[in-house]
């Protein structure tokens, strides 16, 4: 009969697998966070049966100049990425990708509207800030049903996040930029 050996695990061998393993796990969450939801993930939940098109439009710098005056808010660039959602040839809605820098780093919005020009909801889908300084949810979650005016601010009908005041004011700032972008694109009662 052959001889039983066991093996004992190497306790220092151990600990360095569950460093490395800890390690991984907390960059591969950094980048999970750093992510959010995909925009098709958004789309699909924000527009459920519509079929989605892609658009690219770029603003000439006139549009550019109105969207800045009505949105209180310079647009980051005059390429404006769309998706315009339509169940059975009818629009039902228009979302827009915003990316801007926060306070060093960028974060990417998509901020998805009805057919009324009205907000449904925000997604984060980059934030490349430390992750406490995202915007959660919940928070994100007051912009819902908002249209542009007046209290569309941090302080009026926008509560402020407290510690992270630049990310609120960049996602207020977003909001308001493709509110005033579909404005100037889909005139009212129009189609895009």
């Amino acid at each position: 009969m052959g001889a039983v050996t066991s093996q004992i695990p190497n306790p220092k061998s151990q600990r360095t697998w569950f460093v490395l393993l800890g390690f991984w796990g907390s960059v591969f969450g950094i980048f999970l966070e750093a992510q959010g939801i995909s925009r098709e993930e958004a789309l699909a939940q924000v527009y459920p049966g519509a079929d989605v098109r892609a658009e690219q439009i770029f603003l000439t710098p006139a549009q550019m100049a109105a969207v800045t005056s009505r949105a209180g808010a310079q647009p980051s660039s005059a390429l404006v990425a769309r998706y315009v959602a339509a169940r059975g040839g009818q629009a039902v809605g228009r979302a827009y990708v915003d990316t801007h820098i926060v306070r060093t780093k960028r974060e990417s919005l998509l901020i998805s509207l009805d057919a009324d020009r009205r907000v449904i909801r925000v997604d984060v889908t980059a934030f490349l800030e430390p992750g406490e300084f995202r915007a959660p949810a919940s928070w994100l979650g007051q912009y819902r049903g908002r249209a542009l005016d007046h209290d569309l601010a941090i302080n009026r009908a926008i509560r402020p996040i407290a510690g992270a005041s630049l990310t609120a004011r960049a996602a207020n700032a977003a909001v308001r930029r493709v509110l005033a972008i579909d404005e100037l694109l889909v005139p009212a009662g129009g189609a895009p």
